[in-house]
Parts: structure tokens; C-alpha cells; sequence
């Protein structure tokens, strides 16, 4: 069974955005080097950013664009490329293709059979 891992909150402008949830909730960012985003701790990490309290999922800030323009799910899956396919097969449509993160893993994002869009993750290391 395929797990939500992580969210993404669009937004406009990044340094409101961190004040708003730093002052309302108490969570963490750290920027990206390199990249335009920002990592959001919702709960206790350990040195690693990994999160360290079960149930918590942490999640991410980006700049909101003509898709992404509401709160994303991320789901992690075994293969990413098997999961494009079911989602075309299962009424969703493609709309960014398995993109490398880092070391990390890889990533896309499918807009479900409602207009939803959910992002989907595949692990290169585990953790």
C-alpha cells in the first residue's frame, strides 16, 4: 500500500509564508540550497531531517505556478514509472514527467481523475 509522505504549500511570497507558519504552528524551514524550496519540520527531526515522532509528515514550500496552485499530497510509491502508467490508465493525466531529486529519489505530479493534483515520490536510499 502506497503511503502520503510529504505535502507541498504553494505560495507567493516565501518569506510571509515562513512567518505564518512559524508563528502559527511552531514549524521549522530550511531553504533548499540550490533550489527554490523549502523544507517545512513539523515534528521532531533527528540530525538527517529525518523525522523522528511517528504520524508527523513534514512536508515542503514552493512557488506557486499555473498547476500547482493549492496544498499537494505526496505519495511515495515502489515505482514511479508503474504509478505514471496507473494514473494515465485510471483517468489522471501527466503533468510533469519522473524528474531526479538530488540522490534522493524522483518525483512527479499527476492531476487525479477529480482535477486534484498529487505528487508522487520514489525513494533511491532508504532511510
Amino acid at each position: 500500500m502506497d503511503k502520503v509522505q510529504h505535502f507541498e504549500i504553494p505560495l507567493d511570497n516565501l518569506d510571509r509564508a515562513k512567518k505564518f507558519y512559524k508563528d502559527t504552528f511552531n514549524w521549522n524551514m530550511i531553504d533548499v540550497p540550490n533550489m527554490a524550496y523549502t523544507m517545512v519540520h513539523t515534528g521532531k527531526t533527528d540530525d538527517k531531517g529525518m523525522i523522528e515522532e511517528k504520524g508527523v509528515i513534514n512536508g515542503g514550500m514552493i512557488k506557486r505556478n499555473n498547476e500547482i496552485k493549492s496544498p499537494v499530497i505526496t505519495i511515495t510509491v515502489d515505482n514511479i514509472d508503474h504509478s505514471l502508467i496507473l494514473a494515465k490508465k485510471n483517468g489522471g493525466k501527466l503533468l510533469t514527467d519522473k524528474t531526479p531529486v538530488s540522490d534522493m529519489g524522483f518525483m512527479a505530479y499527476v492531476k487525479d481523475s477529480e482535477g486534484n493534483i498529487i505528487g508522487l515520490w520514489q525513494n533511491l536510499k532508504k532511510y
